[in-house]
């Protein structure tokens, strides 16, 4: 079956914010004259589209079939339809959104300017066959359209429904569509046509409030330059509402069940935060008009209990504003929370005797989730973008805590297609060609190599290297072109959202030894490809690499140009410090730690790499304090301070209400507890996914920890717990798991030893 490039749409005008143009209806009737015995459908609807087969709904998963750039990649889903047609008349009907072909609210990305934006389209190749008899078609001009009840529908702003143009029976076989106008042939994008391997985006649980109450929104912020400001009708403003609270600030949908009168308007508002008695909608709302971010309005029809959920839109929230209800409607089965991410598996978690420690877990999974949609998202409300630089920081606890590798190698696919004539990469992908000026570089351009490499590292997967070998080649390629007089790299961002009122890290300092990690990456991979020449190009360059980073940046005392707590962690972590130096270099690192109260004054490049280098160095005490202290600077102090339950997207004592509350890409915390504090290290020399080091630290202000990771071969938990002076340490492994068992810090178990091999049981450690 092919994929068909026949494109139809409802019409050419499409929606924006000043000129509302419905979501269409398209449907197609056909007889057949048999009873089929094989049916198939390949589809794509550009950007969401929702299917029925004869009124059954059969979409697979939400906002289907994938958020890409169409003219790099044009995703098509397959529907196996044998016994769901019938002898006779039979329909097949859509509704589509605008999704990214139509990316309405992205205009601070510039996806206003995307070449490929049109109003929503679908193409399909349909086929069935039986008793020795086939047909098959494509869209075309017989597809029936209409306008639909979705009166706006946007994946950043949210939807708009309006109940009282609803068609009853639309998607039937029956249904008489001879007033509807015929469909439009409209240009194909360019992309390639595939079939992705990504987990799907369901609907995977719901979420009742756990309170509500009379509120108002207190904070707002005013649109950026050139976004026009008020565009909504005046009942569209008022302040006068009720606030529910889900209790969790995660990603999905508002569900609306209400008994309401003909055109009764609801506006519900969803965020997550609350300022002043209020919901505060300032740290999201920013990139689009007043009014129009994360919203859903429903138009009631008046016609007894109404049950509505948006189609093609998601929204990361906790609380949702309600207005246009009357007291009596503000009930506790007002609003569902339906809870909407990819569906992936939780491969490994963590839990100890700290219960700040044990919440800062739960949020790094929580803000996982919550930005797994399709790609990793930074975050899932202001932006919903495909940062890089925050896939890359987070992608070993992506992988030690969620099944995510599918996901990862698929939008590695979308990474490939983005790169330009050079080699060089955007900062968020997919793009329509923002990111390439400004936030990108070294840190972020690193995911291209990470992710590669990380799922061979926990999976063993080598297939992903080889095919993204030649686009890491091409990114080497030109980052031996952006060397300055000095052999150093400044390009793009670095040390991003620093702790506290320090000076910035120098970006020479991180831009070179993130190069330098992702030739010594390169040349990894290059090498289990059996590509010598490539591996020794990207040998050569790190070598330059640290030879010029040691010749300017490295001063006669060990000391990292900067002085800060990120150049030197960092310089450590990646290797360019010689063997016999890392004792002296480390010694200063302390230092600065010290001469800073024992607090962290990094940002997120600092965040993951100071405390593996403080485990490596014997001080994994004095890295779960600057963690998890109550106070702050600390990530437990969002929790202490304003009861977060998801990651934020910055260290700060102030409100925090200007930045996003849900960002993933400080989780390696978590990623840090499982390899350090529980102790299980997965395939450190990359050999072998299914080789384990059993390693924990054990703290003192911990009484016990315990984690888990589910490597190719099963499921490794491990847990130790403080009995008296001694330490019990349990260990439970699967069948084809190799490895060892090694005490950190001069720790012996009862025998005597300090390394023992991988093996089930409970052992007394000294």
């Amino acid at each position: 079956m092919k994929y068909s490039t026949e494109f139809i749409s409802a019409a050419k005008e499409y929606c924006e914010f000043l000129h509302f143009v419905p979501a269409p209806y398209l449907r197609k009737t056909f007889e057949l004259d048999f009873v089929p015995e094989k049916a198939e459908m390949l589809v794509t609807g550009l950007g969401f589209y929702e299917f029925w087969l004869n009124g059954e709904h059969l979409t697979k998963g939400c906002l289907a079939p994938y958020i890409s750039n169409p003219n790099d990649l044009i995703y098509y889903d397959r529907y196996f339809l044998t016994g769901k047609l019938r002898k006779g008349k039979n329909v097949i009907a859509f509704a589509l959104g605008n999704g990214l072909q139509n990316p309405i609210g992205g205009e601070i990305w510039d996806f206003q300017l995307a070449r490929w934006r049109s109003a929503p389209k679908l193409a399909l190749c349909f086929e069935c066959s039986g008793e020795g008899k086939k047909i098959c078609f494509e869209a075309d001009e017989s597809f029936k359209v209409h306008a639909s009840p979705i009166y706006f529908d946007d994946m950043r702003c949210g939807e708009r429904y309006d109940a009282r143009n609803e068609i009853d029976g639309w998607n039937l076989p029956d249904f008489d569509d001879s007033e509807w106008n015929n469909a439009i042939s409209v240009e194909a994008p360019s992309g390639e046509c595939l079939e992705g391997g990504h987990a799907l985006i369901k609907k995977i649980r719901e979420i009742k409030p756990v309170k509500f109450n009379k509120g108002h929104i207190s904070a707002i912020a005013h649109p950026r330059e050139n976004l026009p400001e008020h565009i909504l009708p005046e009942e569209e403003y008022c302040n006068d509402g009720y606030i529910y609270d889900f209790g969790e600030n995660i990603t999905g949908i508002v569900r609306l069940k209400i008994r309401g009168r003909k055109g009764q308007k609801i506006v519900m508002s969803c965020g997550e935060s609350l300022f002043d008695g209020g919901l505060d909608m300032h740290n999201i709302c920013e990139f689009q008009p007043i009014g129009m971010t994360q919203v859903q309005v429903y138009i009631c029809k008046g016609e007894g209990e109404e049950i509505w959920e948006p189609m093609f839109c998601y929204h990361g929230f906790q609380y949702c504003f309600v207005t246009g209800i009357d007291d009596k409607q503000a009930t506790e089965d007002l609003l569902t929370y339906v809870v909407m991410h990819a569906d992936v598996p939780q491969i490994g978690g963590f839990d100890c005797s700290d219960e700040l420690v044990n919440r800062l877990q739960d949020a790094t999974l929580r803000s996982d989730l919550a930005n797994m949609f399709f790609f990793p998202t930074d975050c899932p409300h202001r932006e919903k973008n495909g940062w890089t630089g925050d896939a890359h920081l987070s992608a070993e606890q992506f992988m030690m805590n969620l099944g995510t590798e599918n996901t990862l190698r698929e939008w590695l696919h979308s990474v490939r297609k983005s790169q330009d004539e050079r080699g060089a990469l955007p900062g968020i992908v997919p793009t329509g060609g923002w990111g390439f000026e400004w936030g990108n570089g070294p840190a972020w351009d690193a995911v291209l190599t990470e992710l590669p490499y990380r799922i061979w590292q926990y999976r063993g997967d080598k297939r992903v290297l080889e095919k993204n070998a030649t686009a890491i080649f091409r990114y080497v390629s030109y980052l031996s072109t952006r060397l300055d007089e000095k052999g150093l790299v400044h390009i793009g961002l670095g040390d991003w959202l620093p702790v506290g009122n320090v000076k910035p890290c120098p970006l020479e300092v991180t831009d070179t030894l993130i190069s330098m990690d992702i030739c010594k990456k390169a040349t990894e991979i290059f090498r289990e490809c059996n590509m010598p020449l490539r591996a020794e190009f990207a040998q050569k360059l790190h070598d330059e690499l640290r030879a010029s980073f040691r010749k300017h940046l490295i001063d006669d005392n060990l000391v990292v140009y900067g002085n800060h707590q990120t150049t030197q962690a960092a310089a450590i972590y990646y290797g360019a410090f010689d063997e016999n130096e890392k004792e002296e270099a480390f010694a200063h690192l302390l230092k600065l730690i010290h001469n800073a109260n024992d607090n962290m004054t990094v940002g997120i490049i600092g965040a993951r790499t100071m405390f593996h280098v403080l485990a490596e160095f014997g001080y994994e005490d004095l890295a779960l304090h600057m963690i998890a202290k109550p106070d702050y600077p600390s990530f437990a102090s969002w929790i202490t301070e304003y009861n977060a339950n998801t990651l934020f997207e910055c260290i700060t004592h102030d409100p925090p209400n200007g930045f996003s509350h849900n960002h993933h890409f400080f989780g390696d915390i978590s990623a840090w507890f499982i390899k350090n504090l529980a102790g299980i290290i997965p395939n450190a020399d990359v050999c072998d996914p299914n080789y384990i080091v059993i390693s924990p630290a054990f703290v003192g202000s911990l009484s016990y920890a315990e984690g888990w990771y589910t490597a190719p071969a099963g499921k490794i938990f491990v847990r130790w717990e403080r009995t008296g002076d001694e330490i019990k340490l349990n260990v439970t492994v699967p069948n084809g798991i190799t490895g060892k068992i090694k005490l950190r810090h001069g720790a012996k178990f009862a025998g005597g030893e300090n390394e023992i091999d991988i093996r089930n049981g409970e052992f007394i450690v000294k």
